[in-house]
């Protein structure tokens, strides 16, 4: 019987969730394509048959994951949104909270942060995570000024130095909680978290463009 495209899918599925339980465990450096293809109740032979090696599969399992400053959507400098500094604010807090609630960006989220070496070979995978980073960038200073324009945040607010500070803010967090997740306990703590950092850019003299001119 010829194999369906939907039977194919499921068993790259099978395997992506096999591997990211794998990686997860035992981090990328440490895992085999046999072990995946164990714990997937698979051979080796059918990994093959959808990847041509582990870091075929270590990206795939990836790409299913939006990284955090990739979640950052539209809705913040939409000339037409009454509330952009909300909606980062809600931005923000839906970060953390996915980071927390939802397994799989958990344990992708782990592996690519604390359980990864980024050799040449998984240059895919950090080349994906700095675009992610530049473009969160832009549209976070897209949101920022959005919110200057709505008079929700001060003028002189130097929105290139701020959407910076949030990512890092944000990424810091996150890399922390990873790394122990007694140091801060989310979800229950991101609107505190969120709060702050609305707080600093509203208050923070260090975010103003005098600062930035004055080193």
């Amino acid at each position: 019987m010829r194999r369906t495209r939907e039977d194919a899918l499921k068993t790259r599925d099978q395997i992506l969730d096999a591997a990211e339980v794998t990686f997860f465990q035992h981090g990328f450096s440490h895992t085999s394509l046999a072990q995946i293809a164990e714990r997937a109740g698979l051979t080796r032979g059918a990994i093959y048959g959808h990847f041509k090696n582990k870091c075929e599969v270590f990206n795939a399992m990836a790409e299913r994951v939006k990284l955090p400053m990739e979640m950052l959507v539209t809705a913040t400098f939409d000339p037409r949104e009454a509330d952009p500094l909300g909606r980062i604010r809600d931005l923000f807090m839906f970060c953390l909270a996915k980071a927390a609630i939802e397994p799989h960006s958990r344990r992708v989220f782990e592996v690519l942060f604390t359980k990864c070496e980024y050799t040449e070979e998984l240059a895919p995978v950090l080349e994906r995570q700095r675009t992610a980073a530049r473009d969160g960038r832009a549209r976070m200073e897209l949101g920022l000024r959005n919110a200057i324009d709505k008079g929700q945040l001060p003028p002189e607010l130097d929105t290139t130095r701020a959407a910076g500070v949030l990512q890092m803010f944000l990424g810091g967090v996150l890399r922390d909680w990873l790394l122990d997740y007694g140091s801060v306990d989310l979800p229950r703590d991101a609107k505190f978290l969120a709060d702050a950092c609305i707080g600093m850019l509203r208050n923070s003299p260090a975010l103003r463009r005098h600062a930035t001119s004055a080193g």
